[in-house]
């Protein structure tokens, strides 16, 4: 298994991927055309040619990105693979000079084991008032917000 930046060829399994998982209330979903605009934000885990899961690395601003979009084929989960994907993006985050990394999530336990800290989403002013204003759930959102500062 690799984690790789995700190619043109991968953007419909992605999109499949994240639809179905929205469909579900798991996540938002996202257009072809706004994951065509992105592609540069996501790495894929593959293995024999088949994207076991995908997540999405999205900057805000200048100290400020986003993970989004993680998702880890169900048959496949519980082998590190989302652990490893979150990492690839917080590397390179760090690559960018990017001082804190967000998310928001349904499974707070699952990235407090990789670092983050819960935050209220009101310290992220970039998002709510960029994406989240758009949200159908805005303003009942019921996602956690955590933050991972990287160390200086």
């Amino acid at each position: 298994m690799k984690i790789r930046k995700a190619k043109i060829s991968d953007i419909k399994t992605i999109h499949k991927l994240i639809n179905d998982f929205s469909k579900k209330g798991q996540m938002l979903p996202r257009s072809l055309n706004e994951l065509y605009e992105n592609i540069r934000d996501f790495f894929v885990a593959e293995e024999d040619r088949k994207i076991l899961g995908v997540c999405a690395l999205h900057i805000l601003w200048e100290d400020l990105a986003e993970i989004r979009s993680l998702i880890v084929q169900k048959e496949y989960r519980k082998k590190s693979i989302g652990t490893l994907l979150v990492k690839k993006c917080l590397s390179e985050a760090k690559q960018f000079g990017v001082k804190k990394v967000f998310v928001l999530t349904y499974i707070p336990e699952f990235f407090k084991k990789v670092g983050f800290k819960e935050i209220e989403k009101s310290q992220l002013p970039q998002k709510i008032w960029g994406d989240c204003i758009r949200c159908p759930k805005f303003p009942e959102c019921d996602e956690i917000a955590l933050i991972y500062n990287f160390k200086e």
